[in-house]
């Protein structure tokens, strides 16, 4: 079994050049803030469709000034193939993580989220072959999983699709093995399951429900749950994800290339026993400030997610090392303290 710090302790005396796409999104910042956090150099690739100029500029605060002399940036969209091939000189890492997320938009704007995930794969993985980067990391979903009934899920097992978001993942996980197969990229897909963290939007339509129910609670309003409040998911803090992108990246088991593996802390939590860790965290840790925490109210299902979602990450242990180092209620607290400040 490889160890996490020893990985990384080899990294901070072996530099290597990653190229990161969404680098300006919520998991791609806190990813360019670690990998620049050990002297590694960066290209970054974002065209702010839902990444924000002030993560950059949050990790530009956090880091050395010259470890951040590492980074240089491209604002190109990854659906445009020639923009792509011009940002794109070498490197010997690729992470990818610009995506269009969201169940609810996708079904909202099928076509969009196609080009996005999936043309915009399809170009990236491209571009990796023609540089000759052999490494390639990226970000699939739980959400491939549909309507399978079984928990923990098992990376074998796949449901029918219930989304265009979906669909788009799966898409790009054949496409990953094609090129594995035909033209030797060393490929890892990396199933998300319900991240959450620092820097994560708390805004807009399609805001996940961590970051949108701190905002809301923060600021003395009322939580929206849909449904009845059984539904669980595996939230995984983002520590673990970044975990598991440089373990991905740096893995040499011939079994992890063309594959995905689950990524999540491996515990199942129903949305109102995530509200209730929310509300004890905020309420405790309020320092002499007062919450009036109400009632959450409930709202219909949303159409296209599935009930329930808990991971098997046996997979990622054996062959990554992955070993999560953060629960969901450790990750909430760090989650809600960096939203209070």
């Amino acid at each position: 079994m490889r160890n996490y710090q020893q990985v990384v302790e080899q990294l901070r005396t072996e530099p290597k050049t990653w190229l990161l796409t969404g680098v300006a999104g919520f998991i791609g910042s806190n990813l360019l803030q670690t990998l620049l956090g050990l002297n590694q150099r960066v290209v970054g690739i974002d065209n702010f469709a839902t990444g924000h100029r002030h993560n950059l500029e949050s990790v530009r605060s956090s880091v050395d000034p010259i470890f951040w002399s590492n980074f240089r940036f491209s604002n190109v969209d990854i659906t445009d193939l020639d923009k792509l091939r011009t940002a794109v000189d070498s490197a010997d890492i690729v992470l990818h993580q610009a995506a269009l997320g969201s169940v609810p938009r996708s079904i909202n704007d099928p076509l969009t989220t196609h080009q996005a995930n999936v043309d915009g794969f399809v170009n990236m993985m491209l571009v990796a072959k023609e540089r000759g980067i052999r490494r390639f990391v990226y970000a699939s979903s739980s959400s491939v999983y549909g309507d399978e009934p079984n928990l923990p899920k098992v990376e074998a097992k796949l449901g029918r699709l219930l989304s265009p978001y979906a669909a788009s993942k799966l898409i790009n996980e054949l496409y990953a093995d094609q090129f594995h197969q035909h033209y030797g990229i060393e490929s890892v897909g990396l199933r998300y399951f319900n991240v959450f963290g620092p820097r994560q939007d708390p805004k807009g339509a399609y805001a996940a429900v961590v970051p949108r129910w701190i905002a809301t609670l923060l600021d003395g309003h009322v939580a929206t749950i849909y449904g009845d409040g059984s539904t669980s998911r595996d939230f995984c803090f983002i520590d673990n994800v970044i975990q598991a992108n440089i373990l991905a990246a740096t893995c040499e088991d011939p079994r992890a290339f063309g594959s995905a593996f689950n990524i999540a802390a491996g515990a199942s939590t129903t949305l109102l026993e995530l509200y209730h860790l929310m509300t004890s965290h905020i309420i405790s840790s309020g320092r002499g400030s007062t919450y009036e925490i109400t009632a959450p109210v409930h709202e219909p299902f949303r159409a296209g997610d599935i009930q329930h979602s808990l991971a098997d990450i046996s997979k990622a242990r054996e062959i990554l090392g992955y070993s999560p180092t953060h629960s969901v209620e450790a990750g909430l607290g760090e989650t809600i303290d960096w939203y209070r400040r």
